[in-house]
């Protein structure tokens, strides 16, 4: 196992199995960047960690199902469901906060992060907003 695959290992078990969001920050670089679906690049840990704690914290029993798990270099690549009951507000990107639904998620999606000098400089986030946010009921009915 390359240095990517352990930061990376390390980044997953802190913000969604312990949810340790100061081990979790300690895995960025200073001035690292994130790319989310939902909220656009975020620069910096505080601005990183605040994102997670407001995807994780709305979930007390998240947690991630890999597909699969890559490595190439200083990139490690996961695949992954994520899973949870959605049992306390969930801030959007608005501003506005969604009230918790009770109902359960099973979302995929993928993390992308360049590692260098035993940090994540670059992490990419991608998951599917619409099959997330009907999952918890939020859509219109068509």
């Amino acid at each position: 196992m390359g240095e990517a695959r352990e930061v990376m290992d390390r980044f997953t078990a802190a913000a969604f199995e312990t949810k340790d969001f100061t081990a979790a920050a300690e895995c960025y670089a200073d001035g690292a960047v994130v790319v989310t679906p939902d909220q656009g690049e975020l620069t910096g840990r505080e601005a990183i960690v605040a994102y997670l704690r407001d995807l994780a914290d709305p979930f007390p029993d998240v947690r991630l199902e890999y597909e699969a798990k890559h490595e190439s270099g200083n990139v490690a690549i996961d695949e992954w469901y994520t899973t949870g009951t959605h049992s306390a507000p969930l801030p959007m990107p608005t501003g506005e906060t969604i009230p918790a639904t009770g109902k359960q998620i099973r979302v995929r999606g993928c993390d992308i992060v360049t590692v260098e000098g035993g940090r994540i400089t670059s992490h990419r986030i991608y998951f599917d907003q619409m099959e997330f946010l009907g999952q918890l009921g939020l859509l219109p009915d068509a």
